[in-house]
């Protein structure tokens, strides 16, 4: 049917990040003519543009570059990634994903041994090399300017392949709704299969900013994490989902 076949070609041009309208065709065995039909409906979705001979990806506006966002909260973020890196032990392969509250782990690591570091953010291999006790498995892909990081098909598959003791990840939202939010596509397809693999041991890095806001795409149940870790004690209904689900809280307001 041509819905199916639509839905199809809109997370095929998803996966791949842009798609020629002749590689459409031959990927649906459909002419060239029911691939700009099937393209126009696309298109009204909003999730795909038209580009020169073909579409790509509609990122979503107002993404801040990693170096503003680095730059925001820094002090709080600093706090998180101290408490956050008290949850790392010795010879323990841990994914850190391509958020800026989750870089800050990095320089308390530094007593840990044989430490091993996954992860598809290009900030984080490069501030993960400066330190000789951490490893680090770097996953590839194709670069994303505004998350300084590797997304795509091959980081993907590369996810697959290898298995991890915790994932460190952040959001750009929280809410006890929708759970865990982000506002790209592809960094929200990596994050939904990363927790897969840490499914037990799954710790959101969130200040206190990010809570009671819901973006674009829901990855994970805020009851399914491990442990949360944040500057300021979250309001009561998120203590009260944190007890009721057991989950850990770090807090640098007061501890733990």
């Amino acid at each position: 049917m041509r819905l199916d076949r639509v839905n199809e070609m809109e997370q095929y041009v998803l996966r791949n990040g842009t798609a020629s309208l002749e590689e459409l065709a031959e990927e649906f065995h459909i002419s060239m003519n029911t691939v700009r039909r099937d393209v126009s409906a696309l298109l009204k979705r909003g999730r795909i543009r038209k580009t020169y001979g073909g579409v790509a990806v509609q990122e979503a506006p107002g993404i801040l570059p990693m170096a503003v966002r680095a730059g925001k909260n820094l002090e709080e973020k600093r706090k998180i990634g101290r408490l956050a890196a008290t949850l790392v032990e010795d010879r323990q392969t841990i994914f850190l994903d391509s958020g800026s509250t989750v870089l800050t782990m990095l320089p308390y690591l530094t007593g840990r041994k044989d430490v091993t570091i996954v992860t598809h953010s290009l900030s984080a291999m490069y501030e993960a090399a400066k330190y000789p006790n951490l490893k680090v498995i770097a996953l590839g892909g194709l670069y994303s300017p505004p998350t300084s990081s590797y997304v795509g098909i091959s980081t993907l598959d590369a996810l697959d392949r290898i298995s991890v003791d915790t994932v460190f990840i952040a959001a750009t939202g929280v809410s006890l709704e929708r759970g865990l939010t982000n506002t790209t596509y592809f960094e929200a397809e990596i994050k939904q299969r990363v927790v897969r693999r840490g499914r037990d041991h799954v710790v959101l890095l969130a200040d206190h900013s990010k809570f009671d806001n819901a973006s674009t795409i829901s990855f994970f149940k805020f009851e399914d994490l491990s442990a949360v870790v944040t500057d300021r004690l979250p309001s009561q209904p998120y203590l009260d989902a944190i007890r009721a689900c057991h989950i850990r809280l770090l807090c640098g307001e007061d501890g733990e």
